[in-house]
């Protein structure tokens, strides 16, 4: 394992994860201030259901299983080695937690995004156009108050359906920008 990076609290702190060739995982520290601001905006005793719509290493995904009891993850990713990676990193988590597919989550949301009230969306930075056009895909699909936490690289021009989003953060961390947003009620 040549990774730095590890679930940063819970059940499985401290715990090593792998990572697929050629990833770019949200870093360590990027990870602990994003968790901070959900701490203050999930409730801790609600059911939690994640989908980690472009899993990679499914580090976001796990965070949330190891610091919320009551959650289960959803794990979607196309490349065969993120997928097997995942499952590397959640060998030791019931398997009754947790889902994990090999899906495009851009054809997909109707399955995944209606149940889920957690979703982090983290797609390649090549493809930041694939993240936007997600999200706004997302808005039509998901219960109110579901919480999105998109990465995206900070030079990319972006501003989320103010309509359809409530925006809760907007924060930099070196390269990465992460907004999160909260899906208004139907008026």
């Amino acid at each position: 394992m040549n990774s730095n990076l590890q679930v940063i609290s819970g059940e499985y702190r401290g715990r090593k994860l792998y990572l697929p060739a050629c990833a770019r995982p949200t870093q360590n520290r990027a990870r602990i201030a994003i968790f901070n601001m959900l701490t203050e905006i999930l409730p801790s005793n609600e059911n939690i259901v994640v989908w980690d719509a472009f899993g990679g290493s499914g580090a976001m995904g796990i965070e949330i299983l190891s610091r919320y009891q009551n959650s289960t993850a959803i794990f979607t990713d196309l490349s065969d080695k993120s997928l097997q990676t995942i499952k590397k990193n959640t060998n030791v988590i019931a398997a009754n937690r947790i889902c994990i597919a090999k899906a495009d989550a851009t054809k997909v949301i109707a399955q995944y995004g209606k149940n889920a009230n957690l979703i982090f969306v983290d797609p390649p930075y090549e493809n930041a156009q694939m993240g936007i056009v997600f999200v706004t895909n997302l808005a039509d699909m998901v219960a109110p108050n579901t919480i999105v936490v998109q990465e995206i690289e900070n030079i990319v021009p972006y501003s989320p359906d103010t309509v359809k989003w409530g925006i809760l953060r907007d924060k930099v961390y070196g390269r990465a920008r992460f907004v999160i947003l909260c899906k208004k009620c139907n008026k």
